[in-house]
């Protein structure tokens, strides 16, 4: 009976593989081997809307036909973030703490996991208190932001527009550094991170920049997703 038993699973796994391996490795990818693929998949697509943005705007500019229409454009691509930036600015610098943290102030209680890493709500603080503040222009690790940009994370990783991120994570923005640094100061949701930097170690760090430029954002500006509501 258990000869017979063997071979009728033998007769089942073969019917199921159709002649291919069961245990196929490249079936069996990690769900974060997937997302960095795809980030770097979404990577390469902003490379090449990037380009034909370009090829679109010096076309465009071969065949100008009404200046103060195409000075307007101008002006509003700069606007919504479509041009690079330059000028004074800051830039905030968020971090985990250490591996193996403990309590760095008497009378704290030794941190639990969750305190000892940067979270979405510490990168959404920085980025509204830095608008709050009057920047002309804000940049998260590598990409510009616009009006339709989601800051998200899925654990301790930033997922910004398609693609993964680790920390640290820097932001950076342009507009006066007094306003952009009195903005973060007074924002509490910022005074309660710091208070977990002293505590725990958590990574923070603010610097004025003379001049710094941003980068154009470079994704799409469809909205494929939204729908009137009837």
């Amino acid at each position: 009976m258990v000869f017979a038993l063997a071979g009728f699973l033998f007769y089942t796994s073969a019917r199921a593989a159709h002649g291919t391996s069961l245990r196929n490795d490249d079936t069996l990818l990690r769900l974060s081997d997937v997302i960095q693929q795809r980030s770097q998949e979404n990577a390469a697509a902003e490379n090449t809307v990037a380009g034909l943005r370009a090829r679109i705007d010096a076309l465009a500019a071969q065949h100008v036909q009404d200046p103060a229409g195409i000075k307007r454009l101008g002006t509003l691509e700069q606007a919504v973030g479509l041009d690079p930036l330059s000028g004074a600015g800051v830039t905030v610098t968020l971090n985990d703490a250490p591996p193996g943290a403990t309590a760095k102030v008497p009378g704290v209680p030794q941190p639990q996991p969750d305190d000892l890493v940067v979270h979405q709500q510490d990168l959404q603080a920085v980025v509204n208190a830095l608008w709050r503040g009057g920047a002309t222009g804000v940049q998260v690790q590598d990409q510009r932001l616009i009006s339709t940009s989601a800051v998200r994370c899925v654990g301790n990783q930033l997922i910004l527009q398609g693609r993964v991120y680790s920390p640290p994570y820097v932001i950076r923005a342009v507009g006066d550094r007094t306003a952009l640094t009195a903005s973060i100061a007074q924002d509490t949701a910022l005074q309660t991170y710091l208070q977990y930097v002293a505590a725990y170690g958590l990574g923070w760090k603010l610097q004025q920049a003379g001049t710094m430029t941003l980068p154009a954002y470079a994704g799409t500006v469809d909205l494929q997703y939204a729908a009137a509501r009837p």
